[in-house]
């Protein structure tokens, strides 16, 4: 099993974690984790766009003018596509864009993301977050202190209100709760930080 350091928030070592190989020590699979994102960004898509097109364009159903001895370009329809308030060409319409990833695959992305951050040093682990006030400068303090200067999600056992009204106002650092962590946002992000408390629930859930 793997080892390492736990820290408080003010960036002093208070011991140490051994993390289960299975979750923590997986093998490095990059297309997996490809298809991961891709499944991830493709469901947050709401695909709702939609235009009209000149047979959905209210309107135009006489022909402008006559075909000839106007001296004019010839017209069939005051919508179509180069008139003003026409329809458009090709028109966007709505569409599905989820994808569907199996479970087991999409557990395989997941622990494979997370074993990469502890091989490359990106994941660190704190015994635990609490802030007094839902105040900015308590995580600034906090991301000084461990040095977070990098894009940053940390993953909390249960959310609390304080820390995620303290981190929201920080560009670089984003909270969520352990029951929101995902593929995507641990290879979108530099850094993963941890509480012991979120590393036991990943570990129930995936061992």
């Amino acid at each position: 099993m793997a080892s390492v350091k736990v820290y408080n928030m003010k960036g002093a070592e208070v011991g140490s974690i051994e993390l289960n190989d299975s979750v923590f020590g997986a093998e490095y699979n990059e297309p997996l984790i490809h298809q991961a994102v891709v499944t991830y960004l493709a469901n947050q898509r709401q695909g709702t766009k939609s235009t009209l097109t000149r047979t959905e364009v209210r309107g135009g159903g006489a022909k402008p003018w006559r075909q000839k001895g106007t001296g004019r370009a010839r017209q069939g329809s005051i919508r179509a596509p180069q008139w003003t308030k026409g329809g458009v060409v090709f028109a966007p319409k709505s569409r599905d864009f989820s994808k569907k990833m199996n479970v087991t695959a999409r557990r395989g992305a997941f622990v494979s993301a997370l074993s990469k951050k502890v091989a490359d040093g990106e994941l660190l682990v704190v015994d635990e977050l609490a802030v007094s006030a839902p105040k900015t400068k308590e995580m600034e303090a906090f991301r000084k202190a461990l040095k977070l200067d990098k894009k940053t999600v940390v993953v909390m056992d249960q959310p609390d209100d304080n820390v995620i009204l303290a981190a929201r106002n920080l560009p670089n650092l984003k909270t969520m709760s352990v029951s929101e962590i995902n593929t995507y946002e641990v290879v979108a992000n530099a850094v993963v930080v941890l509480t012991k408390g979120s590393v036991k629930k990943i570990e129930e859930a995936y061992c």
